[in-house]
């Protein structure tokens, strides 16, 4: 007889229904949901502690999860991210798969989801997106596919890898552990990939065809009109480009750069070529180019200063106003550099440069006057800036932004592969891994605490912190155990293909709404028990555990690769639903197929 459930755990029940449905109806913000849900655990378990507690301890529950080690985690990888966005250490993998994506968005994507499938098979699944996530952002920006299309997909594609060995994830370790203290036989890496695998293709096409365009566009777009800078580009004397043809290197560079009056002949160091383009667009040039759009001795003495003040180099647009000294001079007669220790890498004029060709060809020869109005593409150090600004008495403009700290590439690529090897070999745990990186990170330059808030995301972390609260409440109320037992009364009278959807389907609303590690540790002692019951070999019950527990795609709280990329991707707990139950449905059906031909059910 199936006795009825505590109060605590009916209360528990209901907190993360209400927490479900206030994410899903998005008419309050995440992090109020998120906020909320906590507020009521800490309040209802002060006042009604759980059995053999202390209201205090009902707090420190509800509270727990902003001290849990997977929010630290979450931060520190995500610190870790950063550093490698900020030192532009992941460029070649980006430009790699830009020139990919150039020639096809959705084999590009067909392509990368499929990588990032088999890498998370060998690797833990968290650090193989953590790896991917910023590339994928670059991307973004780069014009491929926008991140909200891509990084769901891309998150579902490293589950589903992660799912095929038993090191892929900390879960499939963890059930393999419980069945092997149970009594079933150990299972070997590689002991059901092919069930996984031939999921894994039935689930590809909706991951790849149908997932993206269930999602949002969720970029914010400038509606405002795009500053285009004209720039004077030195082809440098020692640089890989010397002696090709530039019509050979015109495909490489970003679409809205423009060469005005391009050389026939092989490029010579020091040739000068005339380009516009955006901020962004130059300054792509001139990495692909390798050339300068200033003057080599004052671009060396703005890196060396910052290297010796530990700062960034930043560039931003400056207005030329009317009380300027600059009115009538050309460039070289400004004295800018000597003065103040900046460089113009541009210059771009309201008027579109109405004068025509002599306008930029004076601009090519360093005759061009500056006049009121023009806008300045200006490159040095703060400090600097700020004085050239309040010197010559220019307007400092929107636009700022920090170049990437080239010289610290390679060693924010070392500590994060550090990590990840040792994070995947289980070295160490994923949260030392981390945290040890993170603060390497800091230690080297390669992140600086006065930026680490840009890495981080309110929205997550508060996310995170009531997702473990829940998670918490539903183990200690036992209303965990009295779901599973509830199921086990239930599946007598099922066919045993049916019972093992049914486990499937009931550790993955667990692991959904509680945690991997809960689902888990409920779900397999149930299916040892359901299978002495209903006479069933065990293993293919423990196999719908491990798969079940790792279909965490309907939920942002299901896992902290799910919440590494909300906000990124500027995602909404609606869209985890929306995109995440096709996914859930598909390949829980397709697994208990699998399952039931392979063990003969």
């Amino acid at each position: 007889m199936l006795e009825a459930p505590s109060f605590h755990a009916v209360a528990a029940m209901i907190v993360t229904v209400a927490m479900f449905l206030g994410f899903a109806r998005s008419k309050l913000s995440t992090e109020i949901v998120s906020l909320m849900t906590i507020a009521v655990i800490a309040v209802f378990l002060y006042f009604f502690p759980l059995p053999d507690t202390q209201p205090t301890d009902g707090l420190a529950l509800a509270f727990s999860g902003f001290g849990h080690y997977a929010l630290i985690t979450i931060c520190a990888l995500m610190i870790m991210g950063r550093g490698l966005v900020v030192s532009g250490a992941l460029e070649p993998a980006a430009r790699a798969l830009e020139q990919l994506f150039k020639w096809n968005l959705q084999i590009g994507l067909l392509v990368s989801l499929v990588a990032a499938m088999f890498l998370s098979m060998a690797v833990n699944d968290t650090p193989v997106l953590v790896l991917l996530l910023p590339i994928f952002v670059s991307l973004a920006a780069r014009g491929a596919l926008p991140a909200s299309k891509t990084l769901i997909p891309l998150n579902a594609a490293v589950l589903i890898g992660g799912m095929a060995t038993t090191i892929g994830t900390s879960t499939n370790i963890l059930v393999v552990s419980i069945a092997s203290d149970l009594g079933l036989p150990e299972m070997g890496v590689f002991h059901y990939t092919p069930i996984v695998l031939f999921a894994a293709a039935i689930a590809l096409p909706y991951l790849w065809l149908v997932m993206p365009r269930l999602l949002k566009d969720n970029r914010q777009e400038d509606t405002r009109p795009r500053r285009r800078f004209q720039a004077r580009l030195r082809v440098s004397e020692d640089g890989p480009l010397t002696g090709e043809l530039l019509s050979d290197i015109l495909p490489r560079l970003s679409g809205d750069v423009v060469v005005h009056d391009p050389p026939t002949a092989e490029l010579q160091p020091q040739q000068r070529l005339l380009i516009s383009g955006t901020q962004e667009g130059i300054e792509d040039a001139m990495r692909t180019l390798r050339g300068e759009a200033a003057p080599d001795w004052v671009l060396s003495r703005i890196r060396r200063q910052a290297g010796a003040r530990n700062e960034d180099v930043i560039v931003v647009e400056m207005a030329v106003t009317a009380d300027s000294r600059l009115i009538g001079r050309t460039l070289p007669s400004s004295g800018i550099a000597d003065l103040y220790g900046v460089a113009v890498l541009g210059v771009h004029r309201p008027d579109r440069w109405a004068g025509g060709q002599n306008e930029l060809t004076d601009y090519a020869e360093g005759d061009l006057r500056f006049a009121e109005g023009d806008v300045l593409m200006v490159t040095g150090l703060r400090a600097e800036l700020e004085e050239f600004a309040r010197g010559d008495s220019l307007l400092m403009l929107e636009g700022m932004r920090e170049l990437p700290r080239r010289s610290k590439a390679l060693l924010s690529a070392v500590i994060m592969g550090g990590a990840i090897f040792t994070a995947s070999i289980g070295l160490f745990p994923i949260a030392i891994s981390a945290l040890a990186g993170a603060i390497l990170m800091f230690l080297t330059g390669c992140v600086k605490f006065d930026r680490v808030g840009r890495a981080l995301s309110a929205k997550v972390i508060v996310l995170v912190a009531a997702s473990i609260a829940v998670g918490s409440i539903i183990e200690a109320s036992g209303a965990a155990a009295w779901l599973g037992v509830t199921l086990s009364i239930g599946l007598s009278n099922l066919s045993p293909a049916l019972v093992l959807a049914a486990i499937m389907l009931f550790v993955t609303v667990l692991t959904n709404f509680a945690s991997n590690a809960t689902a888990a540790t409920v779900g397999t002692p149930i299916a040892f028990s359901i299978a002495t019951e209903l006479g069933l070999p065990p293993e293919p019950l423990v196999l719908a555990v491990l798969f079940g527990c790792n279909l965490c795609y309907a939920t942002p709280i299901a896992y902290q690769t799910n919440m590494l990329i909300m906000g990124e991707g500027s995602y909404e707990f609606s869209d985890y639903i929306r995109t995440g139950v096709p996914l859930v449905v598909i390949m829980v059906t397709t697994l208990s197929i699998l399952l039931a031909l392979t063990y003969r059910l």
